[in-house]
């Protein structure tokens, strides 16, 4: 059974690996990548983030008086699903725990992830289960890197997010992997202006993000609609010098804050799953093509 699985329907196209279940190329009808490459500035596409978003301190999680190892965004991206469906329009994968997971998160989880291509876009449904017999707590997140510059030869500071709603709450930064104090939030009503500079401090994170949709466009007109169900929080992160990829994230769960190092049933903003219950999360995603200003996303 080969490792990668290509979907397609209308005119997108797109390939996800069972190694992390990450998809790792959308394509259009023309053959134009959209997805980031894995180049040497960023050696993924789009990985999965479980069961944590972001760090804990000291790489850390402390839990019932033990201490396990836990590395930034968790350890579902480097892990291999299993295949639990193939299609031509869509594919399922799934990762449970195991010896392995255990010893790193002592609770028992089932992570599946459905991705589809249908009516024009690319829809990305996750769902967190508890099969166990505590409540689980975990995060989740998405990290797909898209191109920036969207279109060859665009300048990357022409380019903008419109957001549905206005964004008015603070922004938050990290300060070595944990997060600081609550700051001034750089969105303009529902408008943000792309920069590299907007990224010499790490990630630009709206807490309690109140859009449920954004639009990613080029001066050309050329965007991606993308939207999102399920999540909480929002992460945007790119390199600041010489990587032409901007990460647009949907999350629930971010890193711990500094000053904070306890128990990991509480660490803020943490999800309790309770037993055989589960958290469903999507995000989708739309290329849309033009000559004109872009049009604002729903719900504006």
């Amino acid at each position: 059974m080969t490792d990668r699985h290509r979907i397609a329907g209308g005119a997108l196209t797109a390939t996800i690996q069972a190694a992390g279940a990450e998809l790792v190329s959308l394509r259009d009808a023309d053959g134009a990548e959209y997805l980031w490459q894995a180049g040497p500035a960023w050696r993924r596409h789009a990985p999965l983030l479980f069961p944590i978003v972001g760090r804990l301190p000291g790489d850390t999680l402390r839990h019932a008086g033990k201490s396990y190892r836990m590395t930034q965004h968790g350890f579902a991206r480097d892990r291999r699903f299993a295949w639990v469906s193939r299609e031509p329009g869509r594919c399922r994968l799934r990762l449970v725990d195991d010896a392995e997971s255990r010893a790193l998160y002592p609770f028992a989880f089932q992570l599946e992830v459905e991705y589809r291509i249908e009516n024009g876009r690319l829809a990305v449904r996750s769902q967190v289960a508890n099969p166990g017999k505590v409540p689980l707590p975990c995060s989740f997140g998405a990290h797909p890197a898209f191109r920036w510059p969207l279109v060859d030869g665009a300048a990357k500071d022409a380019h903008r997010l419109t957001f549905a709603q206005a964004e008015t709450g603070p922004s938050l930064r990290l300060e070595g992997g944990l997060l600081g104090d609550p700051e001034p939030n750089p969105v303009t009503g529902r408008e943000l202006a792309l920069k590299e500079a907007l990224f010499k401090r790490d990630a630009l994170i709206l807490p309690g993000v109140a859009s449920r949709a954004v639009r990613y466009a080029a001066p050309d007109g050329t965007a991606l609609l993308m939207e999102w169900e399920g999540y909480t929080d929002l992460g945007l992160w790119s390199k600041p010098e010489g990587a032409d990829f901007l990460c647009i994230e949907p999350w629930s769960g971010m890193s711990s804050p500094k000053g904070w190092d306890g128990e990991f049933n509480d660490k803020p903003d943490t999800m309790h799953i309770a037993p055989n219950a589960q958290r469903t999360f999507e995000w989708s995603v739309e290329i849309k093509h033009g000559g004109s200003a872009p049009k604002p996303p729903p719900g504006g």
